[in-house]
């Protein structure tokens, strides 16, 4: 009799675990559930595999871009046929690195792209180093969490453009805009379709949501984080895959980062 009691005890627990497991997964159409930001970051930042995405703007290829970390990078380097190492993040470090090319609105030029971005053990970005060429000119970009500036580079034909910003100037984009761009403002906001802010107040602090929802890769629907916010009155949104790889960037201007799977039928 306590043998019997004890298998229909085990049995109802694994149905019932089932169950909400089940709930989880594929539970009512459209009822996502809010996670913290900080998982999905986790997530991104400790990604195994790299995310390759095709730039598309109003559904014309644009260009692509592709994100690795440091772990991903290190896990490529190990037998594959072995468990990875319980110390892997403290030897790899977190790193994001993205690199790429684009060509978007009326800019004729394409623009290339390579970034870094070191963390801390406690994942908070300590170091950022980008380079945007195009045949124009070339902008660098160095920063250091402890200085709290960003120095900016801008080398030309011309003439050579450096500036130091603080955090404070660059949560303001009317004091970079007025620092770097000069009488090419009009086109910029035309290139992603922003508001002309030139007369706003001051600055806008990001605000990031995090939810997990479903979308679909071909014919199945597949669990995703998705990040979103609002910069200067458009959205912009990121879906996440489980195990920390980009699906998809949406940004203002109809502008979409997007891997390959998703867009076939």
């Amino acid at each position: 009799m306590t043998a019997r009691l004890t298998f229909l005890g085990i049995a109802a627990f694994w149905l019932t675990m089932n169950v909400l497991l089940w709930r989880m997964e594929f539970g009512s159409q459209g009822g996502d559930t809010p996670v913290p930001v900080s998982l999905v970051w986790r997530k991104i930042l400790t990604a195994p595999d790299s995310s390759s995405l095709s730039v598309y703007q109003n559904k014309e290829r644009t260009g692509y871009c592709e994100l690795s970390t440091s772990i991903g990078q290190q896990m490529a380097t190990l037998d594959e046929n072995k468990p990875p190492p319980e110390n892997l993040a403290a030897r790899a470090g977190y790193q994001l690195h993205f690199a790429g090319n684009v060509s978007l609105g009326d800019f004729t030029n394409r623009l290339k792209f390579d970034g870094r971005v070191q963390f801390s053990k406690m994942r908070h970005w300590q170091e950022i180093n980008l380079k945007i060429t195009s045949r124009l000119a070339v902008v660098e970009i160095h920063s250091l969490a402890t200085n709290r500036t960003a120095h900016v580079k801008i080398v030309s034909d011309f003439e050579t453009v450096e500036r130091d910003l603080t955090f404070a100037e660059l949560q303001n984009p009317n004091e970079i805009i007025r620092a770097f761009a000069g009488n090419s403002i009009d086109m910029l906001l035309g290139v992603m379709d922003l508001p002309d802010f030139m007369a706003g107040e001051g600055g806008q602090k990001i605000q990031w949501n995090s939810r997990r929802t479903r979308i679909k890769i071909g014919t199945e629907s597949v669990p995703v984080y998705r990040l979103e916010t609002s910069v200067l009155g458009r959205g912009i949104s990121i879906d996440v895959s489980t195990l920390g790889e980009i699906l998809r960037i949406q940004l203002p201007g109809n502008v979409t980062a997007i891997i390959d799977e998703l867009n076939r039928p």
